[in-house]
């Protein structure tokens, strides 16, 4: 939580945008409700949307926030804790009161906020994209539209403006982010001193998950700890860490703030890496070393992802992967092959920030997004500019049922050497990845110092090993 003056502050630029944009009427955004996991009491672990959150700072459960543009207002709508609530929850802060923590001062029930609206002379109302179903039906509800309605009807223009300040973090913001990523730092430094050859991926994650309990924090999305690194968003944790296999661990830690981190790393079962693995690893090394080279306010991420992937299949090249002419086979997306993903994405109080909003706008500021396969996946394309805080994540990985299809139908046959690729067929995937913030025009890597090299990485997995004696 920040000062009232942030939110205060926050919602006034919101509006000037919007009038700027000739809007008027009413913004309406929603808060999230409690989940169910499997009866209406228990739920999942709440968590508010980020939106809600950045403009009107509750974390609590099923609140309204509304903007009146036309008459400079600021409204929370809720509910006040009931005697039984409080007997299950202890006590709890009226809704007048926890508004007034972000400087508003006009609050009401649901009820209330749907006499409002009745009451609203058919104002236009804005909304953002919806994700859960319990709040498009709400919207429906409070709107007297159709959920078909009511996902179609979300405002660009109000997603352009929200973007448009949430992608610029302040000093405040990126001191939270930093703190997350620390928790997330201390995560992997867990996995990696933790995991040993006979453990299963679970007793792994258990040790990661205590790392985000005993520091106050909840996931910022669902721990990524696989001995198969090909699978891009493997979520199975039943697998034995055997001898001679990677481990990759993709985890982030959310602080009691709400702002994310993320970071992957990748390091062998064994103490050390094979000579098989320092050789990839070190060509995956090298494209991240060369992507951080070249961050800067006024490059675009998309070139700063095209100068990873050639450095990727340079790298291909030089073990006899990738033949041919290197530009050619670039611009033709050979190293899609190896790495099917982008490079990064905007990170904020979303690990992948407001991409409820959608790539385009967030991530692209509105120009199309190429289609090529690999680099349609690239999440983020735009002008990196001051205040951006966002990963980079360069990837390596043998997918068999990948190299399989394109060997078949010969796709970039030209440039593929398959023998030699096949060689390679059971030896799983890799990345490793940071967090960023431009600053004063150049990129500075968020958190503390975090192993990267071959050198580092194994000092740590010694811990492992000398702990197990």
């Amino acid at each position: 939580m920040f000062s009232k003056e942030t939110y205060i502050e926050r919602r006034k630029k919101l509006k000037e945008e919007l009038i700027k944009e000739k809007k008027s009427g009413l913004i309406l955004i929603t808060g999230n409700g409690e989940a169910s996991m499997d009866y209406l009491d228990n739920t999942y672990d709440f968590k508010q949307d980020s939106t809600f959150r950045y403009y009107f700072g509750i974390d609590r459960a099923d609140m309204f926030g509304l903007i009146d543009l036309d008459n400079d207002k600021d409204y929370i709508f809720g509910y006040d804790y009931t005697i039984s609530d409080v007997i299950w929850m202890g006590p709890q802060n009226s809704l007048k009161n926890e508004a007034l923590n972000f400087g508003i001062e006009n609050t009401g029930s649901y009820d209330d906020l749907k006499l409002f609206l009745e009451n609203s002379n058919d104002k236009k109302v804005h909304y953002q994209p919806q994700y859960r179903g319990d709040n498009i039906i709400t919207l429906g509800e409070l709107l007297n539209k159709t959920t078909c309605e009511i996902k179609n009807g979300s405002s660009e223009k109000l997603c352009y403006a929200i973007a448009d300040q949430r992608n610029y973090k302040s000093s405040e913001e990126i001191e939270k982010i930093e703190e997350a990523v620390n928790v997330t730092r201390a995560m992997h430094l867990k996995a990696m001193q933790t995991a040993k050859a006979g453990m299963k991926e679970y007793e792994v994650t258990a040790e990661i998950q205590g790392v985000v309990l005993g520091n106050h924090c909840t996931n910022s999305f669902p721990t990524i700890c696989s001995t198969n690194g090909q699978t891009l968003h493997n979520h199975y944790h039943g697998n034995t860490l055997e001898s001679g296999r990677m481990l990759l661990i993709d985890c982030g830690a959310k602080s009691a703030s709400g702002y994310c981190g993320d970071m992957t790393t990748t390091f062998p079962v064994d103490a050390k890496f094979t000579p098989k693995q320092a050789v990839i690893y070190n060509i995956l090394i090298d494209a991240y070393d060369h992507a951080e080279s070249i961050l800067k306010a006024g490059i675009t991420y998309k070139e700063v992802h095209l100068a990873a992937c050639s450095k990727i299949a340079q790298g291909l090249k030089s073990l006899g992967l990738i033949v041919g002419d290197l530009d050619k086979a670039v611009k033709n997306g050979v190293h899609a092959l190896f790495m099917p993903h982008g490079l990064g994405h905007m990170m904020g109080m979303d690990v992948h920030d407001m991409e409820n909003f959608g790539e385009v706008i967030v991530g692209y500021n509105g120009e199309a997004k190429s289609t090529q396969f690999g680099l349609s996946s690239l999440r983020m394309g735009r002008v990196l500019e001051d205040g951006f805080v966002f990963t980079v994540e360069p990837g390596i990985y043998f997918i068999p049922e990948l190299i399989k299809k394109w060997k078949d139908e010969g796709i970039n046959s030209e440039f593929l050497n398959f023998e030699k690729i096949e060689e390679f067929l059971n030896f799983g995937g890799m990345r490793y990845e940071g967090d960023y913030v431009i600053e004063n025009g150049r990129s500075r890597r968020l958190g503390l110092k975090m192993p990267k090299t071959i050198e580092e990485v194994e000092a740590e997995r010694a811990k492992a090993y000398i702990n197990s004696l």
